[in-house]
């Protein structure tokens, strides 16, 4: 496939960012309860650009993007040598909030391939499996617009044991999502999930940290063994 580079749109005057905004807003109207301000993470967001402006990152590499089990991977450089990894994630995120933040955080660098971990607090917020889905497909969209030819690796949602009563709804998501990337070849479909969990279909306790949720070492060496073939 002939690689072609389209400017990087900045705007959320963009008929995908602008479809993105309506559709948040109308899920906003038809549960308010679900409806969290993306502009929440602004801090976060600008520390990015500032980052950015300090020292410029390569373009043309790996962005790592999603919430808080990719902001607290800060090894992730050092764990894929020879690649150009950039750590974008910002705690307590949502696959919405990845949207809406991805033209400051992840099409600037041009990447030639996103690590997108996110979908798991959706969840924690009542969000169905087919908002989830629906929030991906937007993301996928909207990085083609401008990127065509850039690869996503979806990283399943991971089964932490503070979160077992999600854990029929984590399968049922990772699955709709793994249908769709089946029928594209520049995506791809890590999964997680099931390595995490022991032989009682449990997750295991050796790969969480104190508070059930996010990961030890151990959980990242697995995850750094199942990307490595995508990443490399």
């Amino acid at each position: 496939m002939a690689t072609k580079r389209f400017p990087v749109p900045v705007s959320v005057r963009s008929p995908v960012r602008l479809a993105v905004l309506i559709l948040g807003g109308a899920c906003a109207r038809a549960a308010p309860a679900l409806a969290l301000d993306p502009t929440r993470f602004e801090a976060e967001i600008q520390a990015f650009e500032a980052a950015d402006r300090a020292t410029p990152p390569p373009q043309g590499g790996v962005v790592f993007v999603g919430s808080s089990s990719i902001k607290n991977w800060t090894d992730v450089a050092a764990d894929f040598p020879g690649v150009a990894a950039l750590n974008r994630g910002f705690g307590g995120s949502t696959l919405a909030d990845v949207v809406y933040h991805s033209d400051r955080i992840v099409l600037p660098y041009h990447p030639r391939l996103v690590v997108l971990y996110a979908g798991d607090n959706d969840l924690t917020l009542d969000r169905t499996p087919s908002r989830v889905v629906a929030d991906y497909r937007a993301f996928v969209a909207h990085l083609r617009s401008a990127l065509p030819a850039a690869r996503v690796a979806f990283v399943s949602i991971k089964p932490s044991p503070a979160r077992r009563a999600y854990l029929d709804r984590m399968r049922e998501t990772n699955r709709r999502i793994r249908g769709d990337i089946a029928r594209d070849s520049l995506q791809a479909y890590v999964d997680v999930f099931t390595p995490m969990l022991d032989a009682a279909g449990q997750p295991r306790p050796e790969l969480f940290g104190a508070d059930s949720l996010h990961m030890t070492r151990a959980g990242y060496l697995l995850w750094r063994a199942l990307l490595a073939p995508v990443v490399q």
